[in-house]
């Protein structure tokens, strides 16, 4: 069993919900116009580092024709992701040596999941497992903006919090995040290295602002709800007796944020998150 990325880097809750957005179906058309996966064929498709399904969940939407095979090394994210999410085959497995045979699929991808993996191996597998003609889609977060709501500061109680807790060590430094992380520029020139042909770029730009009339109420307190879920989880992932204060406060902030917005009191805060996707092809 293989815990370390749920326990120690990003919790399943705050995986699930932060991607569920920025996977939602009003974006979809952005990322159609670059997967140029066709959706009237029974392809099969393979989610490379699925965390808790998210991805795969949106792509099982959006192309119902298609067989979807998902993994990740983390045993809580696949076992979520199998009790939550039905019509995808969720199996644990590493990126660097897929439990499948050459030439098995006709799509791979992966979400912000190059940046932790050596090049050679990931691209290479992905190489060995898709037809001939197969596409490869790389999906890498790149540096977005984001203007917090004045309500959803930090607290006194949360800057206590985090002063009091031990900084040893980097937990992601420890666990190699991000230890392979690319340029815009060596992103496509590796995949192009490693064996891809045709390769392309493009870029989805995922508006998250609670405020703007274009969302409904669901969606825009699931925004809200989201950020709330991923500050709760950074506190209890620190494993310390110490937060009850912290998270009270993490708590009453985000329900004066609901309450402002239930009431029609705009703040306008927003995350905009930048996602390049790589597409190549297996010649």
């Amino acid at each position: 069993m293989n815990n370390i990325w749920s326990e120690n880097v990003q919790g399943v809750m705050t995986l699930y919900l932060s991607r569920k957005l920025r996977f939602d179906d009003a974006f979809f058309g952005q990322y159609r116009r670059w997967f140029q996966i066709n959706e009237n064929a029974g392809l099969k498709i393979l989610e490379i580092g699925c965390g808790p399904g998210a991805l795969a969940e949106s792509l099982h939407r959006w192309y119902p024709r298609a067989q979807i095979t998902a993994i990740d090394r983390d045993s809580n994210f696949i076992s979520f992701a199998r009790a939550h999410i039905p019509g995808i085959d969720f199996r644990e497995g590493d990126a660097t040596a897929l439990p499948f045979g050459d030439g098995t699929f006709d799509v791979t991808i992966s979400n912000t999941v190059q940046e932790h993996i050596e090049p050679t191996a990931f691209w290479g597998e992905q190489l060995r497992v898709l037809k001939p003609g197969g596409a490869c889609l790389c999906l890498s977060a790149r540096r977005g903006l984001q203007c917090v709501a004045p309500c959803l500061e930090p607290t006194a109680a949360e800057n206590a919090f985090w002063r009091s807790v031990s900084q040893e060590e980097d937990e992601r430094e420890r666990y190699g995040v991000g230890k392979y992380a690319m340029t815009e520029a060596e992103l496509p020139a590796s995949m192009e290295k490693n064996g891809f042909s045709d390769v392309t770029t493009g870029y989805a730009v995922i508006d998250l602002t609670p405020d703007a009339p274009k969302y409904s109420a669901q969606m825009a307190e699931s925004m809200i709800e989201a950020e709330r879920q991923g500050e709760l989880e950074a506190i209890m992932s620190v494993h310390s007796e110490s937060g009850e204060k912290a998270v009270s406060a993490v708590n009453a902030k985000y329900d004066e944020r609901l309450r402002l917005y239930r009431a029609g009191v705009k703040q306008w805060d927003t995350l905009v998150s930048v996602t390049m996707i790589l597409r190549g092809i297996k010649r």
